[in-house]
């Protein structure tokens, strides 16, 4: 499938996929997209407290390193764990600009020792923080409550609808600790009616730019 890196309209890029019509972020703006969805509705709910988080969909490594920025602020301690079926081309992260445009250049190894870390190994970037990259599909995820907070970033409900299925969520629910939080740009009814179905308590916020609304749920 042809692959292709795009500016966003907020000046960073992403890879997009011509022949689904699909990108690993928004076109609306890649980095107002993670810092609105998975900072601002998200992490900040923690407020610099030590925190283990479960990405659906590590990808481009950008809400990683977004992450990484805000818990260097905050002097914040995270667990952080990626989970990725198909990693992106070393070529494709060299084109990345998000290091540049998040006029974090002090931390350009940090982002590209993201890239470059062995699978399956827990990994400290800094004294604070800790990355663990996983090569394995979604529905292989058999966490139990370990973690407390989850950013799903899969692609998008029209091109991959198995991953917004019950038995994800169900997977999800599972893996976060009570009264962990998943967030994720999506808002869709199918999609709010699969994670209640598993045990979430949801609720609807304003999308990033270029979307309507985005959803947050608990696990009670």
């Amino acid at each position: 499938m042809k692959r292709e890196i795009i500016i966003t309209q907020d000046g960073s890029t992403t890879i997009h996929l011509p022949e689904w019509n699909e990108s690993y972020h928004s076109k609306h703006g890649a980095i107002q997209e993670a810092k609105h969805v998975f900072i601002k509705n998200g992490l900040s709910l923690f407020n610099g407290k030590q925190v283990s988080i479960l990405e659906i969909g590590f990808g481009t490594g950008l809400n990683c390193f977004i992450t990484f920025l805000e818990a260097q602020k905050k002097n914040q301690s995270v667990h952080y764990v990626g989970v990725e079926a198909y990693p992106i081309a070393k070529e494709e992260v060299q084109l990345l600009n998000y290091v540049n445009e998040l006029e974090a250049v002090e931390f350009s190894s940090v982002f590209d020792v993201m890239h470059t870390l062995d699978w399956d190994i827990q990994s400290k970037l800094t004294p604070t923080f800790e990355l663990t990259k996983r090569k394995q599909f979604f529905n292989e995820i058999d966490d139990r409550e370990q973690f407390d907070f989850i950013y799903f970033d899969a692609f998008g409900f029209t091109v991959q609808p198995e991953l917004w299925e019950e038995a994800i969520f169900r997977k999800m629910h599972t893996a976060l600790k009570p009264n962990g939080v998943l967030v994720t740009y999506a808002c869709r009814t199918v999609i709010k009616k699969a994670m209640e179905a598993v045990g979430f308590t949801t609720e609807k916020l304003p999308g990033a730019p270029g979307k309507r609304e985005m959803l947050r749920a608990v696990k009670m």
